[in-house]
């Protein structure tokens, strides 16, 4: 008899298991991910939901940014996020590794969602406090260690070097792309 396949809620909740098994830094992390074609889907669907969280789910409490800059953070959040993937692919083509690019889209797709979903909830209720963007943003850093190591299961140097990719790539992104939009977006 075949199984059905889980709902988005249903594979939301064991991404969210995961994701928490991550912070942890468990071995059965991959194990609460989807990483078929229909799991990609669904969790480039909660990447597009973390995006829209992130920006505009503060915004219609009034606290996030007005509408105009809110367009603009989302076209950047896009391009940042492809610049991490471009990286991601690279990374792992030139180690020979490319069996975990899709793991990795899947658990990252997802990790994104919850964080995004935790940073939208602490602006709304603390105001976007440093401590709070501080412990968002280390939490953010040991998941993606996590992710290199426990769903896409490199070495040691490896996740140095695939880590340090994605931040080189996302910063120069944020240069040069920032740059871009908030000139073309006029003062704010």
């Amino acid at each position: 008899m075949p199984q059905s396949s889980p709902t988005f809620v249903e594979e939301a909740l064991d991404a969210a298991r995961g994701a928490w098994a991550l912070v942890l830094g468990r071995q059965d992390a991959a194990s609460y991910f989807d990483f078929s074609q229909r799991g990609l889907i669904g969790s480039f669907i909660a990447l597009v939901l973390a995006i829209a969280v992130s920006v505009f789910g503060p915004q219609l409490l009034g606290v996030g940014p007005a509408s105009g800059a809110a367009a603009g953070m989302t076209l950047l959040s896009g391009l940042l996020f492809a610049l991490q993937i471009g990286a991601a692919y690279a990374v792992l083509q030139m180690m020979g590794r490319l069996d975990g690019f899709m793991p990795y889209l899947v658990a990252d797709n997802w990790v994104n969602f919850y964080v995004s979903l935790i940073g939208a909830i602490s602006i709304v209720l603390l105001g976007g406090s440093d401590i709070m963007l501080l412990v968002v943003g280390l939490l953010s850093i040991i998941i993606e260690i996590n992710i290199a190591r426990r769903i896409v299961t490199l070495a040691p140097v490896q996740i140095a070097i695939f880590i340090v990719a994605q931040v080189v790539a996302q910063f120069v992104g944020l240069m040069v792309l920032g740059g871009i939009i908030l000139q073309t977006m006029g003062p704010v």
